[in-house]
């Protein structure tokens, strides 16, 4: 294992919808006095230490790497594709930017870094089964702010020797936080509406198929590959494709349907169906399964399953 007692970890972006519970799977590792989350303002029910904190701001991630004695950083601070796109000046001082202080940082104090990607970074000429390989041609902001910080990571590997890794993430279902921005989001968004009004309108077409992950495995895998040995990562150390499940909306809406009496879906496309436009039907993962031996748990059916029963 990578990773052990004596870590210290920082997780900057922790109020967002994956540091919310990646917060909570590495203080279940390391202990909760040893993760230090931090965001733009302080959440009402974290439990540990917690720093205030811009990214964009280089010193005062220095001060809190120093102050805590940071061995590991989890970057998951950033702007998502449908908030990046109304602000895409932002989303590329924040994306990129607060990225390259990171890795700076981690370059002259000897830290680890996880920097996610997205399935935004493909466009419409990747085919519609995402290889590891795919051309990389997004035409979102947010996507090409992807693209920028997988080659930052790569080059800081290969350039500096820091021990960067990441993951392509698919649409991330969870009912721990809510939607950040996202294009995917309607697939969270509907199961919140379906319990509390019965009724939701969703801003993708009911054929739109994207690839989706249950939170639980994208944590997992998050974990699975920092831990990984670093000489078993091949050159997509960085920028690992990962796959959970595919759906179409309208296969979504039925599943709820089954199981919600009475719930009824209007489907009228948004500026976001454009996003989805663009991006690949599924994700072909085989690199991953490859290096650090992953395998997602979840299926649709069993994650329909799951947010029903945690929300009710």
């Amino acid at each position: 294992m990578a990773g052990g007692p004596g870590e210290t970890v920082l997780v900057t972006g922790a109020n967002g919808q994956i540091g919310t519970e990646l917060v909570l799977a590495l203080q279940e590792r390391y202990g909760t006095d040893s993760v230090i989350a931090s965001d733009l303002c302080e959440p009402s029910d974290l439990q540990g230490p917690f720093e205030i904190c811009d990214v964009l701001d280089r010193g005062r991630l220095e001060e809190i790497v120093d102050d805590h004695g940071v061995t590991i950083i989890y970057h998951l601070a950033a702007l998502l594709s449908a908030t990046g796109e109304k602000n895409p000046e932002l989303c590329e001082r924040v994306n990129i930017g607060g990225l390259a202080n990171v890795l700076e940082l981690a370059k002259e104090r000897g830290c680890r870094v996880y920097s996610p990607s997205s399935i935004a970074v493909f466009g419409p000429d990747c085919p519609k089964r995402a290889m590891q390989d795919s051309p990389l041609n997004p035409t979102t902001t947010y996507g090409a702010t992807k693209v920028t910080g997988e080659d930052m990571a790569k080059y800081y590997w290969d350039a500096h020797g820091v021990d960067v890794r990441g993951i392509r993430y698919p649409g991330l279902i969870s009912w721990k936080a809510p939607p950040g921005g996202g294009t995917t989001d309607y697939a969270v968004e509907v199961f919140h509406h379906a319990l509390n009004y019965g009724s939701y309108t969703c801003f993708v077409r009911s054929e739109t198929v994207l690839p989706m992950m249950y939170m639980d495995d994208a944590i997992r895998a998050t974990l699975e590959l920092m831990d990984a040995p670093s000489d078993s990562l091949g050159p997509s150390r960085a920028c690992y494709n990962l796959a959970g499940f595919s759906f179409a909306a309208g296969e979504l809406v039925a599943a709820i349907g089954e199981r919600v009496e009475g719930f009824e879906c209007t489907f009228k496309p948004d500026v976001r169906q454009k996003y989805a436009d663009s991006w690949p039907n599924e994700i072909d993962d085989t690199v991953a399964r490859d290096d650090w031996n992953w395998k997602p748990e979840f299926s649709m059916e069993e994650m329909v399953d799951e947010m029903l029963a945690n929300l009710s």
